[in-house]
């Protein structure tokens, strides 16, 4: 009887494809119990990724990062099932798990601020700071969120234009989110002169609020005298309305007080500087 060699790659060096045949049927069972790992464990992991979305879905995790996050489950899982179906023909893994570990360190440090973006974008779609349409701050931007990607977050301007941000960026800045609550108050700051009194500035500024209907009645507008500057008197204006009604208030509320002022005699002062001269009464010394 013919002994072969247990090396498949000596076998097909040597083109011995008769070795080649009886090694496969001696380890038929083997290849046998390894196809049924692969195939079983890809429908589980399929599966799994499938449940795992189903999980982001009822925790209400932003539907963007559920793709993301399936695959990278779905190819971790699969990775495994790999490495169990070798194990089963008895193939040592520790070098291919070697291999794959020096490979994914090198290109971790390639990919260095790559993976910081993705990690970032993953973290803001986790735990939601803000969601598309919220109008947001991060300090030397502002605008509506249009995008929330993985790699960065797209925000439309008041005046249109479209500015897109580094997720790594966001994460390192404090996130001041205006629509996250939906009620929200403005106050407003107005200069009226001294001789103006203050029932009349409470007077009209409470009529100008109560005609605009976005302009809540409970809470109640309220008018207080803010400070005593050098040349006026600086009354603050505190309304509430939604946060989606922000800028038509503010702009009706400029306009407004003004024109209201204007009717009602109530004069807002520019910066004035008194200066009093005084004359001194002796007469000037002469020197010889």
């Amino acid at each position: 009887m013919k002994v072969y060699p247990l090396d498949l790659a000596e076998l097909i060096r040597t083109r011995d494809w008769e070795g080649i045949y009886a090694l496969i049927i001696s380890k038929l069972p083997l290849i046998i119990a390894a196809a049924v790992i692969l195939i079983v464990g890809f429908v589980i992991a399929n599966l799994l990724g499938k449940l795992l979305v189903k999980a982001l879905e009822a925790k209400g995790v932003d539907p963007s990062v559920h793709h993301f996050l399936r695959v990278g489950f779905q190819l971790i899982l699969k990775f495994a099932v790999v490495l169990s179906a070798l194990s089963a023909l008895h193939i040592n893994v520790n070098s291919l798990v070697a291999a794959v570990g020096a490979a994914g360190v090198a290109a971790g440090l390639g990919l260095q601020a790559s993976i910081s973006q993705i990690a970032s974008g993953v973290q803001i779609l986790l735990h939601r700071p803000f969601k598309s349409g919220d109008f947001i701050d991060i300090g030397d931007v502002s605008g509506n969120v249009q995008e929330i990607k993985m790699m960065y977050t797209t925000l439309i301007t008041l005046d249109h234009r479209r500015v897109i941000v580094p997720n790594s960026h966001i994460t390192n800045s404090n996130i001041i989110n205006f629509t996250a609550e939906e009620y929200r108050r403005i106050d407003f700051d107005f200069n009226v002169s001294y001789d103006t009194p203050i029932e009349d500035v409470r007077r009209v500024l409470t009529t100008v609020t109560a005609v605009n209907p976005l302009i809540f009645e409970d809470p109640a507008p309220t008018v207080y005298v803010k400070e005593h500057g050098e040349s006026a008197i600086r009354v603050v204006c505190m309304i509430w309305c939604r946060s989606t009604d922000y800028w038509p208030v503010y702009y009706y509320m400029q306009e407004e007080v003004k024109l209201a002022f204007d009717k009602n005699g109530i004069t807002i002062p520019f910066s004035q500087l008194d200066l009093h001269i005084v004359k001194d009464s002796k007469k000037q010394r002469k020197f010889p």
